[in-house]
């Protein structure tokens, strides 16, 4: 599977299923086996896969449309499963009959999960359902998720702690993981990622000196830091605004993209801020001037996108001039938003110091050693729960309100399978799913 298809949902066909009126209830029979078909009813199905669900073969046979000796249902299917589909159906003597998308209405979203992909995918799912128009950024926002978690999280030891966590998930010998443990690979990925990090500022269950400083001690460097914070929401800003553009084109096409505060005219208001700040760094007036060009180009192009949709008039004006400005406050705010990235691992270093200074602080060579040793446990022991949570909130948080607000503009519809359990005389209730086919009920 290319990089292409990872990023795109499957393409949706819109279908017919036609047979002979008598044989119609044998040929939605074989659907429901296939599990490749969301049926365009008139009426919401009830939660499948419980018992003998005779009834709800009989709802869709009653929902179906009748034409003389025929009858038929409406529905989608993956476009490139359509012709398992039609041989699944052939034996009862029906037909798939491929149909043009209607317009006004947008496919539901299948994604091709395979095997990590859907632990990558708990991001976006838990957010809502990528539109179908729409890429999906499961795989590149879990990598910024792991990354912002790691420079929150920075320490080798705790690092370590994670990541056996995810081996032992990944085992499925202790039950208690066995629920979540598609998610191995994504505890193991944070873990590994707060180790790096740890190796940067020299941190090993706290200052202990274990592993050398290969960057910078956090409480010693809190400016780098936080600088270094902001830089790393800029990239991950400019990643969701890269994305958030090619989801304006294909949603709404160029138009829509080029004023679109999440789109070209957002991302040069992005571009204008960074040549500023360059330039007023750098000392180069033609850098600043640059970036006030483009900024002017960039706040014209949202205001006449806010302008039209506001309907035009004086009172347009007014509400466009407010976004504006509301944009460009925004943005600036959700930049600043990436320097805790910098003040939680500085709350992770703290607190890694201060129990490290209180185990030095109680080791004798005597009795009053192993008060040192339980200060150390118990205090790494609540530091790594503390800090975990924090840190894995926090990075959810920045993914959800600065990144994926860039990113979406609407929520799409789950590609809901049809797959009721129906007994055939003489044969066991159960329903015989094409593996090959990603499951429905938006994977993840």
């Amino acid at each position: 599977m290319s990089w292409r298809e990872e990023l795109t949902p499957l393409r949706m066909q819109r279908i017919g299923l036609v047979s002979m009126d008598e044989r119609f209830p044998d040929v939605l029979r074989d659907v429901a086996r296939c599990g490749l078909v969301e049926l365009d009813l008139p009426y919401t199905p009830g939660p499948f896969g419980q018992g003998r669900d005779e009834a709800e073969l009989e709802r869709a046979v009653g929902a179906a449309v009748h034409s003389g000796p025929l009858a038929g249902l409406v529905a989608w299917t993956p476009a490139r499963r359509l012709r398992v589909l039609q041989e699944a159906v052939a034996v009862q003597g029906a037909a798939v009959v491929p149909l043009p998308r209607p317009r006004g209405k947008v496919p539901p979203t299948l994604l091709s999960s395979r095997g990590e992909a859907s632990a990558a995918r708990t991001l976006v799912d838990t957010y809502g359902t990528v539109p179908y128009e729409d890429v999906d950024p499961s795989r590149l926002t879990a990598v910024a998720y792991v990354v912002m978690f790691g420079m929150m999280f920075g320490d080798v030891g705790h690092g370590l702690v994670l990541v056996l966590a995810g081996l032992v998930m990944r085992s499925g010998r202790i039950r208690l993981f066995a629920g979540v443990r598609k998610m191995w690979s994504f505890v193991t990925g944070a873990g590994a990622a707060a180790m790096v990090f740890g190796l940067l500022y020299g941190e090993a269950f706290g200052p202990t000196g274990l592993v050398p400083v290969l960057w910078l001690e956090p409480l010693s460097s809190p400016v780098p830091l936080l600088l270094t914070a902001i830089a790393v929401g800029g990239v991950l800003l400019a990643g969701a605004y890269a994305i958030g553009t090619i989801n304006r084109v294909r949603e709404g096409g160029w138009a829509q993209a080029l004023y679109s505060r999440t789109g070209l005219a957002g991302s040069l208001l992005f571009t204008a801020i960074g040549l500023l700040a360059w330039g007023v760094v750098a000392g180069s007036a033609p850098i600043t001037t640059s970036g006030a060009v483009v900024a002017g180009a960039a706040l014209a192009l949202i205001f006449t996108g806010l302008f039209a949709a506001a309907g035009g008039g004086a009172e347009g004006a007014v509400e466009a001039s407010i976004e504006v400005v509301d944009s460009v406050v925004r943005l600036g705010s959700n930049l600043v938003s990436f320097a805790r990235l910098a003040a939680f691992g500085l709350t992770h270093a703290a607190l890694g110091a201060v129990v490290w200074d209180g185990t030095v602080a109680l080791w004798h060579p005597d009795a009053r050693s192993a008060g040192a040793v339980l200060l150390f446990l118990v205090g790494n022991a609540v530091s790594f729960a503390l800090e975990a949570l924090v840190a894995g909130v926090q990075a959810l948080r920045l993914e959800y309100y600065e990144l994926f607000s860039r990113i979406f503009q609407s929520e799409g519809r789950p590609f809901v399978e049809w797959v009721p359990l129906l007994a055939s005389p003489g044969e066991d209730p159960a329903v015989t799913v094409d593996a090959s086919v990603p499951s429905g009920r938006q994977v993840g």
